[in-house]
């Protein structure tokens, strides 16, 4: 049987080495269109063009970030860090950076809820893209004139690296509100002075109330005054006028506070069932006949309108506070209408140890008050029950011991670690079971 014409080779026997001749027809067509004069390859022959790399968006890094933690930010949870120094990367985002091992913290795996100390290196992994922005304009803070400026600074009674304390006049506000435009949170930018840092609110005073108000210069102080105003170890002290005069000169009030349904929250009441537990006391200072007497008041407790609320709650309003005293809570004459509640004195601990200890001079209007009923300025000051000397009793006697265990038993279990160190030194170092 005839075969057909096959050509050179076809059919005949291969050289051994030689490339199949398919794949030589191919390597032919391969060479050809690596050539400028040869003809253009075929559309299957045609190489895929390789993928873009994605661009980042605007503002969005590609690139692994270090940070070094701040002296403010010691001891802070690493959640906390992030809402601090990258408020745009959300909770949910660190933690799934977390959970796959990106975040890290000296090179180690971090969880949201560790606790950075300064110095360490903080790896965060690349930004992401954020979704579309709204096209809400967003609110800017107005410039502060300098008149505003000026004000505000001559407002202020104490200045240190950590904290600001000012004299706060009646008839200013502490933070905005409805139909409130002045406030003290909107003067914050005329505090920062040698900080490149806005101040932050750490309490508030009542918007008709005067006096001493506490404001941090950093983060790390406002978490620390935070800290110490809710564990209830700051020392507040007021002085007001009150109608009438408390038969008991040095009291405690013990009532319970709560907002007064259908007036929005505007408005406190004493409420035994459904109130929060709030306690102050008072000590009467000096008294006009049975019209009026001087206070020193102290809150043990931080509710809204405390002091206004109890002190109209045992029949005794303060002067001029007509939303807890009504037509009751003002004295004829020559005393103002205008509400006698100063806060003159404010002593904290300190972030960098020692306190905060500092006295607000009153207004006009309540310092004038004094005068017309006859007080005497210099019987105000009274002195706090432990800065009155006595002799210990055995409450205190118990506490001094105990701190004194405390202190013998972290002695020996620094012993017993260095002797645990010193003891892997000699047998090589090797690891100690846990």
């Amino acid at each position: 049987m005839k075969g057909k014409s096959s050509g050179p080779n076809r059919g005949g026997p291969r050289k051994p080495g030689a490339a199949p001749q398919g794949r030589a027809r191919g390597a032919v067509k391969a060479a050809r269109a690596r050539t400028p004069d040869g003809p253009k390859p075929t559309a299957k022959a045609a190489a895929k063009p390789a993928p873009a790399k994605a661009s980042p968006g605007k503002g969005v890094s590609l690139d692994v970030r270090q940070f070094r933690v701040g002296a403010d930010d010691d001891g802070i949870r690493l959640d906390r860090w992030f809402q601090r120094h990258l408020p745009d990367i959300g909770f949910n985002t660190v933690s799934r950076w977390a959970r796959t091992g990106q975040l890290r913290v000296d090179g180690a795996r971090a969880a949201p809820g560790d606790r950075v100390a300064e110095g360490q290196a903080i790896r965060v992994p690349p930004a992401e893209p954020k979704a579309a922005e709204s096209t809400k304009p967003k609110r800017v803070r107005p410039q502060l004139t300098d008149d505003q400026i000026a004000f505000a600074q001559s407002l202020v009674i104490h200045r240190d690296a950590q904290a600001i304390v000012i004299n706060k006049p009646p008839g200013l506000a502490t933070q905005g509100g409805t139909k409130t435009d002045d406030h003290v949170d909107g003067l914050l930018d005329a505090l920062e002075f040698e900080l490149d840092q806005r101040p932050k609110l750490v309490h508030r005073l009542d918007k008709d109330t005067s006096g001493a108000l506490l404001i941090a210069r950093t983060a790390r102080s406002a978490a620390f005054f935070a800290k110490t105003f809710s564990s209830r170890t700051a020392r507040k002290v007021y002085w007001a006028i009150v109608m009438g005069v408390p038969s008991i000169e040095d009291g405690m009030i013990e009532l319970p506070i709560a907002k007064q349904p259908g007036t929005g929250g505007e408005k406190m009441h004493v409420d035994e069932e459904e109130g929060l537990p709030a306690r102050s006391r008072y000590r009467v200072i000096e008294r006009a006949g049975n019209r009026a007497a001087w206070v020193e008041l102290q809150p043990y407790t931080g509710r809204t309108h405390q002091l206004r609320v109890h002190m109209a709650a045992i029949g005794h309003p303060i002067v001029g506070d007509g939303k807890y005293g009504g037509k009751e809570a003002f004295l004829s004459g020559t005393i103002s209408r205008k509400m006698h509640l100063h806060a003159r004195r404010i002593r904290v601990d300190h972030p960098d140890g020692d306190r905060v200890d500092v006295r607000a001079e009153l207004p006009d209007h309540f310092a004038a008050s004094l005068v017309s009923l006859g007080f005497d300025i210099h019987a105000g000051d009274l002195p706090l029950d432990e800065e009155i000397a006595r002799k210990p009793t055995r409450e205190d006697e118990k506490k001094v011991a105990r701190a004194h265990a405390k202190q013998i038993r972290k002695g020996r279990k620094g012993e017993r670690r260095a002797r645990g160190s010193s003891g892997e030194a000699k047998s090589g170092g090797g690891p100690r079971r846990k």
